[in-house]
């Protein structure tokens, strides 16, 4: 792998702020996971190994404080979380989504992690309603934790079938010949005015294989479009996996297309 990204973030918040905060992180990791069907997951609550305090930093107490705070926020969230005692950062305990890829492996995706010590570490101070300084908690928090690997999870959860709303060509423009090369390009532009991401397939080659070749992409839509259509506005449509779902005219699609999406963002 040529990199490695997280979508690395930290929230600093009062004592009395972490649970609430912790919450709304989790909130975001559940969002996300039911907006890709990510229904094979597991929580782990990630302690520190009791009979190995010498290879984290901070105070007992700030280690209790810290497990308590995640242990009660999956409580309230009535989140089942195993507990696994060795598995928290040097800095803290964290709460890690491990989620189960499609030959059954376990891999970690979203964390969320309570730190009392760096900024102790880094003399980091806030001044509080009664005008005395304080120390903050930070939450380190990453719902997608690395980013190539969240795509590889991704990609062999759906076996490449991407939803709807988040794949890059939504349909495909497959034009009968050459001839209504225009009108595909036409219908393309058209589409992009109406938010749905299109693409043309203009190779000179039979639309047999053109629709063969575009299934197997797991493009959702294909747009067949001759001279029918082009006389009309309109374009045949092919739905992946389903076959032949009839000619309409391109505003309705569009309209139809974006309805679908709609209808799959507010389920989440």
């Amino acid at each position: 792998m040529r990199g490695f990204t997280q979508d690395d973030a930290h929230i600093y918040c009062a004592p009395e702020q972490i649970k609430d905060e912790f919450l709304k992180v989790m909130d975001i990791i559940l969002y996300i996971f039911r907006a890709l069907k990510f229904d094979s997951f597991e929580a782990q609550i990630s302690l520190r190994d009791p009979k190995n305090k010498e290879k984290y930093i901070g105070s007992d107490e700030n280690w209790h404080l810290a497990e308590k705070a995640i242990i009660e926020a999956c409580a309230e969230k009535g989140l089942k979380a195993r507990q696994v005692e060795g598995e928290a950062a040097f800095y803290g305990p964290k709460l890690d989504f491990m989620v189960k890829d499609a030959i059954g492996r376990r891999w970690q995706l979203g964390t969320i992690q309570v730190d009392y010590n760096l900024p102790e570490r880094f003399g980091l101070e806030y001044t509080g309603s009664d005008n005395q300084k304080h120390r903050p908690v930070m939450i380190h928090r990453a719902p997608f934790g690395s980013m190539e690997r969240f795509v590889a999870v991704l990609l062999e959860h759906t076996a490449g079938k991407l939803p709807l709303w988040l794949i890059p060509e939504q349909c495909v423009v497959l034009p009968i010949s050459e001839k209504f090369n225009d009108y595909a390009y036409t219908v393309a532009k058209e589409l992009d005015k109406e938010g749905v991401r299109a693409i043309v397939d203009d190779r000179n080659e039979k639309i047999g294989k053109k629709i063969r070749d575009n299934e197997l992409k797991k493009i959702p839509y294909m747009l067949i479009v001759g001279e029918k259509e082009a006389e009309n506005g309109e374009v045949s449509v092919r739905k992946q996996g389903e076959g032949d779902k009839g000619t309409m005219k391109i505003a309705n699609f569009a309209a139809e297309l974006n309805a679908e999406v709609e209808s799959m963002t507010k389920q989440n």
